[in-house]
C-alpha cells in the first residue's frame, strides 16, 4: 500500500499551528451550565407529549377556569414523573421541594376556578410560572431565584437538541417498524372513536348532549389554537427536563468575597436611618395612639388626606430599608464577635423601626379606605405592603439563624401565600361589600366603578337598591351571559348567573364615572 503523507504536498511544517483541545475561552454555559445528559428519555418525550395534549385539550385561553389547574397537573405531573426516575445523586433539586412548588403551582392555578377576577388570576399565572421555575431549579442565591424564571424558556432552546437526540436514539431502539406501528394504533383508535361518537349521538339526544359538551366549539382557528397551546407545554417539559438533568448554577455559584469596610464606615449612615426611623416611629406613636385632633392641627389636612399623603412614601421607606439592609450586610465586616454583635443589633433595630413603617402605612391606608372606598389598586398594594412586612420578619429570623440559603425561596413562598390569601379574601366581592355598605350609609360610592368588577361581585352588588343595582350588575350579566364549558366553568360565573340570569341595564340610573 501506498504510503500516505505526514503533510500536505508543498506545505511548510514551520507554518503549521498546533491543535488546540477544548475552547480556549469557555462560554458562560460552559462553565455554569454544562450539559451533564446526551439525549432525552422516554420518560421526557412521553411527559411532554402527555402535558401537551391535555393542555391543547383543556385549557381555555380567554379566561379563568377549571381547564387552567387540569393543564398544569399535565405539566407538573410530567416533571415529577422525570424527578423520581431520576438518581437522587444527580437531581439538581429534591424531589420534597419540587413536589411543594407542584402543589403550589396547581393551588395558584386552581384560582381561575373559583375566582372571576381577571387580574387576581393573572398574577397567580405569573407567579405560577415562577413555582414551576423553582421546581426544576436548583438555585438558592437571590440571583438565581431571579435568573430561574428566565432558566426555563432558556432551558426550553437549549433542550431542542438535546430532544433531537432523544428521538433518534429512540427511533433507533424500537426501529422505524415499531414507530410505524404506534402511529398506526393511534390513528385507528382515534378513527373508531369518531366514527362510534357520531353514530351513538346521532341515535340518542343524551348522549349527542354530552358530547356537545365534552366537545369544544370548533371554528377555523380551533386546530391552530390546540398547535400553540400544545407547543408552549411541550416546550415548558422539555426545558424544565433539561434543567433536571443539567442544573444551571447560573447565579448560584461562590459569591466572590466582597471589600468590607471598618465598622465605623457603615455605623455612621446606619446609625443616622435608625435617628429618622426613631423619630418618625415617636410621631407615629401620637398619630396611632394619640388626639387625632391634635394631629389634624399639626398636620393642617384632614386625617383622610393625612393618611393618603403618606401611605406611598412609606412604601418607598420599606423598599429602601430592604436595600440599606442588603448593603450593609453585603459590606460590613464580620471578622470578630463584636462586630458581628454590632452588626445583628443594628440591623434589628432597623428592621423593627421598618416593621413600624409597614404598620404605619397599612393604618394609613385603612383610614384612607373608610373615607373614600375601596379599590382593587389599593387592596392590592396593601396585601404587597403586608408581604414586605413579612419579608423584613424573615430578615430578622435570619440575623438568629446562621443558615440563609432559605431565605430568598421562602420571600417567593410567602408571595404565593399572600396571593392565595388574596384569592380565599375573593377581593373583588369583598370591595363590593365595603362599597355597598358606605352606600346604604348615604356615603359617597361611585356605582360605575363597582360595574367594572368581575361577577365575583355579583352577590354583593344584588342588595344595592333598584336603579343602582341594575347599573353596577349592567356589565357583569354581559360577562356571563353565555354559558361556559366545562374548560370555563368558573363558580364566580357560576354563582353571578344566577343573579342575573339576563342582560341588565343601566335605565334611567346616572351610571357613570364619578370615583375620587
Amino acid at each position: 500500500m501506498p504510503a500516505y503523507p505526514s503533510q500536505p504536498h508543498g506545505t511548510n511544517p514551520a507554518l503549521i499551528s498546533p491543535i488546540r483541545l477544548g475552547p480556549p475561552n469557555p462560554t458562560l454555559f460552559q462553565r455554569r451550565w454544562p450539559q451533564r445528559s446526551t439525549a432525552a428519555g422516554p420518560d421526557v418525550l412521553i411527559g411532554a407529549l402527555v402535558a401537551a395534549v391535555v393542555a391543547a385539550a383543556a385549557l381555555p385561553l380567554d379566561r379563568p377556569g377549571i381547564g387552567w389547574p387540569i393543564a398544569g397537573l399535565g405539566l407538573v405531573g410530567a416533571l415529577l414523573v422525570v424527578i423520581l426516575r431520576m438518581d437522587p445523586k444527580q437531581r439538581g433539586t429534591s424531589a420534597i421541594e419540587a413536589t411543594c412548588w407542584s402543589a403550589a403551582t396547581v393551588a395558584l392555578l386552581s384560582v381561575g376556578v373559583f375566582r372571576a377576577a381577571g387580574w387576581l388570576f393573572v398574577l397567580c399565572v405569573l407567579a405560577a410560572f415562577g413555582s414551576v421555575a423553582l421546581a426544576v431549579g436548583a438555585g438558592r442565591r437571590v440571583p438565581a431565584v431571579f435568573m430561574a424564571v428566565l432558566n426555563l424558556p432558556l432551558a426550553g432552546f437549549r433542550s431542542l437538541p438535546w430532544v433531537r437526540w432523544g428521538l433518534a436514539r429512540a427511533r433507533a431502539k424500537e426501529g422505524a417498524s415499531g414507530a410505524s406501528r404506534v402511529l398506526a394504533s393511534v390513528g385507528l383508535g382515534l378513527l373508531l372513536l369518531v366514527v362510534f361518537g357520531a353514530l351513538f349521538a346521532s341515535a340518542d339526544a343524551a348522549f349527542d348532549r354530552i358530547v356537545q359538551a365534552i366537545l369544544p366549539e370548533f371554528s377555523f382557528g380551533t386546530p391552530f389554537r390546540w398547535l400553540f397551546v400544545g407547543t408552549i407545554f411541550a416546550f415548558l417539559t422539555f426545558g424544565g427536563a433539561y434543567l433536571l438533568h443539567s442544573p444551571s448554577t447560573v447565579g448560584d455559584g461562590r459569591p466572590s468575597r466582597p471589600r468590607t469596610v471598618r465598622w465605623y464606615e457603615w455605623v455612621v449612615p446606619v446609625g443616622a436611618v435608625l435617628a429618622v426611623f426613631g423619630i418618625f416611629v415617636g410621631v407615629q406613636v401620637a398619630v396611632l395612639f394619640g388626639d387625632r385632633d391634635y394631629v389634624m392641627r399639626t398636620a393642617g389636612l384632614t386625617f383622610a388626606d393625612y393618611a393618603r399623603k403618606g401611605f406611598w412614601q412609606l412604601l418607598v421607606v420599606t423598599l429602601l430599608t430592604l436595600v440599606v439592609i442588603a448593603v450593609t450586610v453585603r459590606k460590613a465586616a464580620r471578622e470578630t464577635p463584636r462586630e458581628r454583635l454590632l452588626l445583628r443589633v443594628l440591623l434589628g433595630l432597623l428592621s423593627a423601626g421598618a416593621l413600624v413603617v409597614v404598620i404605619s402605612a397599612l393604618w394609613r391606608m385603612d383610614v384612607y379606605e373608610q373615607a373614600y372606598g375601596f379599590t382593587r389598586l389599593r387592596v392590592l398594594v396593601s396585601a404587597f405592603e403586608l408581604w414586605l412586612g413579612g419579608i423584613i420578619v424573615l430578615i430578622m429570623v435570619a440575623g438568629v439563624v446562621p443558615v440563609t440559603r432559605w431565605l430568598p425561596r421562602t420571600a417567593v413562598a410567602l408571595w404565593v401565600i399572600t396571593l392565595l390569601g388574596l384569592a380565599v379574601l375573593n377581593p373583588d366581592r369583598f370591595i363590593a361589600e365595603q362599597n355597598v355598605a358606605r352606600y346604604a350609609n348615604h356615603n359617597n360610592t361611585d356605582i360605575w366603578y363597582l360595574s367594572t368588577l368581575s361577577a365575583d361581585a355579583a352577590p354583593a352588588l344584588d342588595k344595592l337598591p333598584a336603579g343602582a343595582r341594575e347599573c353596577a350588575l349592567s356589565e357583569i350579566s354581559r360577562d356571563v351571559h353565555d354559558a361556559d364549558d366545562w374548560r370555563g366553568w368558573n363558580l364566580g360565573r357560576s354563582e353571578a348567573r344566577k343573579i342575573v340570569p339576563q342582560r341588565v341595564t343601566s335605565g334611567s340610573f346616572p351610571c357613570y364615572r364619578s370615583y375620587r
